[in-house]
């Protein structure tokens, strides 16, 4: 199947505006850094999406756009069906422009300044901005520490839970058991739940996952999604929910339709997402192989380079979240080492609570991951040989 499918070539992203080639500055201070950051692929959508985009093109009207039509309420059934074999109701989809944009609406629905909002931690970062930025508290509990996780939910203040999943940065794919447990956690204590599953299409082999509403309860609920994650069309823009109350739903569309004018989607965000669903599987069945090859070399190379580290690769994603404190590493000095001496770009843990480790976007080709860890291990090799870097 991969062999349909071209991912080694080298396509320039340069001078398209692109955070991840173009952006690199804003957050490093440098430009031209070979860049393994923000998580988009350096790879271009699947064939079917560009041959929808491209005949949309060509009709060459692009007025006013109503998301509620049966082609993208159909093909996002389609999509849960044959990937997740869940039935969805599609009277309960609702739309965004992006899941964060989503987050930030149903937090401003369900909570109310100073309200707390528990998340697990090592923490996305743009979960973390919008929280604090609402004016709401991030309470934070450690992936797989379900005593935490009682202790955050019980507290009275405790409104919101935002879950991750899979999770990001660390990959985890929480199981049927784990998501069950916190659906009845969070209607015991009369906390909603907001499950951003935009990673959900990168469960590697070997892992299954489970959307939200097969264990949902009683409680309020929302599930946030979209297509450009897996299909790697985020610059279109486009989201989508799934809301459980009616009332909730009824609520949120009001939100978006009035307060935040966005009654009329991007049509070619639409057209992606019908085209991705209905026709991508394979595409995206090839460049989840790809990228698992990925993982495997970086899981390989650090076997060998820094086999202190005893890593593996991430249940799902394409982002490796690399534990290195092991090697005993200063986050700051391997930051300097990166990007002076190997003029790369690595996102550093701190950006998500988690000293000591680095994320790396390996998805891209074969090529750069190569250039990408081998910078990483001679980085760290230079830290801890000589604290100053020289």
């Amino acid at each position: 199947m991969a062999a349909l499918y071209d991912f080694d070539t080298v396509i320039d992203r340069r001078g398209t505006w692109c955070v991840q080639w173009d952006g690199v500055a804003d957050r490093f201070g440098v430009d031209g850094l070979l860049p393994f950051t923000i998580s988009d692929m350096d790879f271009a959508t699947a064939p079917e999406v560009l041959a929808a985009l491209r005949a949309r093109l060509d009709h060459g009207v692009f007025g006013y756009t109503t998301w509620q039509q049966d082609d993208f309420r159909s093909a996002v059934a389609h999509w849960y069906a044959t990937r997740y074999g869940t039935e969805i109701d599609t009277g309960q989809l609702v739309y965004g422009p992006s899941v964060l944009n989503q987050l930030s609406q149903l937090l401003q629905m369900w909570t109310a300044e100073g309200d707390g909002v528990v998340v697990h931690t090592p923490t996305y970062d743009g979960f973390r901005k919008a929280i604090t930025g609402l004016g709401r508290e991030l309470r934070g509990v450690p992936v797989g520490d379900e005593e935490a996780l009682v202790r955050e939910l019980a507290r009275p203040d405790a409104k919101v839970l935002v879950l991750c999943s899979p999770h990001n940065p660390t990959g985890r794919v929480w199981t049927a058991a784990e998501l069950t447990r916190m659906a009845e956690l969070a209607e015991r204590y009369g906390v909603a739940v907001v499950s951003d599953e935009i990673h959900a299409d990168f469960v590697h082999e070997g892992h299954v996952h489970v959307p939200w509403t097969r264990v949902a309860g009683e409680g309020r609920w929302a599930l946030i999604s979209s297509g450009p994650k897996a299909f790697n069309f985020p610059a279109l823009t486009g989201s989508y929910g799934l809301i459980g109350d009616p009332a909730d739903r009824a609520e949120y569309l009001r939100r978006m339709e009035t307060a935040e004018g966005l009654a009329s989607p991007a049509v070619l965000s639409l057209t992606a997402h019908i085209a991705a669903y209905r026709e991508g599987g394979p595409w995206l069945d090839a460049v989840r192989a790809y990228v698992a090859g990925n993982l495997a070399h970086v899981a390989e190379r650090l076997a060998t380079g820094l086999p202190e580290l005893g890593w593996e690769p991430p249940q799902a994603g394409y982002l490796a979240w690399i534990d290195l404190r092991a090697a005993g590493v200063d986050d700051a000095e391997l930051q300097r080492v990166l990007v002076e001496r190997e003029r790369v770009a690595i996102m550093g843990g701190t950006v998500y609570g988690a000293p000591g480790f680095v994320r790396l976007n390996v998805g891209c080709p074969r090529g750069k991951v190569e250039r990408g860890v081998e910078a990483l291990i001679r980085a760290v090799k230079t830290v801890t040989s000589s604290p100053s870097g020289v």
